[in-house]
């Protein structure tokens, strides 16, 4: 294998002081927030994303950024580019329950926002991402397949499946939920499959979208429907495995009467649909996210059920949160990657991040019960938590991130 590497101007070869492995949507920003703070940063990923092209057919996989994602991206150098490209703002989301019709509204005009967050395909948050990357004069090894990790008294290295090796300070592993660097690291997660199934496609609806997010929750699962900025709206349906199969193997007439369905007819009958797509839905959270010189990020440290759309927003809240810190300590004199520093940012993020991913669990708990008195006092409590604009606001500014 040819390892291309792009050099940093400032330095060419050397220890770097961060190797970031996984050039994902939070691996990149972690390599370009770090770059941006003064840090000596490597980013190894096994191939480049492939460039984004407006004329291409929108991602299937969309991500809802909220505000504190938008100001790291901002700060990073990649929102610009991004907005001007294609992102949906959205100002409402619209929660009912499907068992009883509670409903709970939310709006940014009550919060003094101008929107909650924005749609935009995954594919052109990276792209952008990587983009930014020239800017910010980050090595790139491309392609790059890590085989091993060692730690030592001053540094950590990383191997090669080519045979090179790359010295760096701190490691961070950012190479998704099935994390090799995490697994040489000997880091165990826990956590459980849903042995469900989130099918994604793009879809036109009758009616305009009228930049919310719907959800419905089903016996099933939840639905949503995401305003896209093409007018059109992304679902993702989360089903069980069995159904999901059998949803996926519809024709496209079938497929959108069914949804139509699921969905109440909320936005019309549904119109054109794309091709669709499943991918599988578990709870996953690494037992620590830090050993030796190595951290995690992203669904390498957390993988949470996408009813609340917070994935990505919880890797993006790791990234701002470890740069604060190896600043701090790097300000003071510190070494970067020492454990009292590393545990700083572990015990701040585990925390927020198991908070939030079993919060988001318990939610699709309730949402799963089927037993009428239980269903009575779900939508009993729905109602309730719809008129206390207090709490309300306090579950806006935590999924904004402020």
């Amino acid at each position: 294998m040819n390892t291309v590497w792009q050099d940093s101007p400032r330095r060419r070869g050397g220890m770097a002081d961060v190797a970031v492995v996984g050039g994902g949507m939070v691996g990149a920003a972690a390599a370009l927030a770090l770059a941006r703070a003064g840090f000596e940063v490597v980013l190894v990923d096994a191939r480049a994303p492939a460039a984004w092209s407006a004329d291409a057919e929108p991602d299937l996989r969309v991500v809802g950024l909220a505000p504190s994602s938008i100001r790291l991206l901002d700060e990073v150098g990649a929102w610009d580019g991004i907005r001007r490209a294609r992102a949906s703002a959205y100002e409402r989301m619209v929660v009912w329950d499907a068992e009883n019709g509670a409903t709970i509204h939310f709006d940014a005009a009550d919060e003094g926002r101008d929107v909650l967050g924005y749609i935009v395909e995954n594919n052109l948050v990276q792209a952008m991402l990587w983009q930014a990357l020239d800017d910010a004069a980050v090595r790139r090894v491309v392609p790059g397949d890590v085989v091993a990790y060692e730690a030592r008294d001053d540094h950590a290295r990383l191997e090669l499946a080519d045979g090179q090796t790359i010295p760096a300070r701190l490691v961070i592993a950012a190479d998704g939920v099935h994390s090799p660097l995490r697994a040489m690291a000997g880091i165990g997660t826990h956590g459980r499959d849903y042995a469900q199934r989130g099918v994604v496609a793009h879809v036109e609806t009758a009616l305009p979208h009228q930049r919310t997010a719907w959800q419905r929750f089903l016996p099933t699962g939840p639905l949503a429907f995401l305003p896209l900025a093409d007018g059109r709206c992304s679902i993702v349906w989360s089903l069980p495995d069995a159904e999901a199969a059998r949803v996926l193997a519809l024709d496209d007439e079938a497929f959108r009467d069914e949804l139509g369905v699921a969905s109440d007819f909320r936005l019309g009958p549904i119109g054109a649909v794309t091709r669709r797509m499943g991918f599988p839905l578990r709870l996953k959270l690494a037992d620590r996210y830090e050993s030796g010189r190595i951290v995690l990020l992203g669904d390498a440290a957390h993988t949470v059920h996408p009813l609340a759309g917070q994935g990505v927003n919880l890797g993006l809240r790791d990234v701002a949160e470890l740069r604060d810190t190896l600043v701090t300590a790097r300000d003071a004199g510190r070494d970067i990657a020492a454990t009292h520093v590393l545990r700083r940012y572990a015990r701040r993020r585990r925390s927020a991040d198991g908070l939030d991913a079993w919060s988001f669990d318990a939610l699709a708990r309730v949402y799963g019960w089927k037993a009428s008195p239980l269903v009575a006092a779900r939508g009993l409590g729905i109602r309730l938590l719809d008129g206390l604009a207090p709490l309300k606001r306090q579950l806006m500014k935590h999924a904004a991130g402020g």
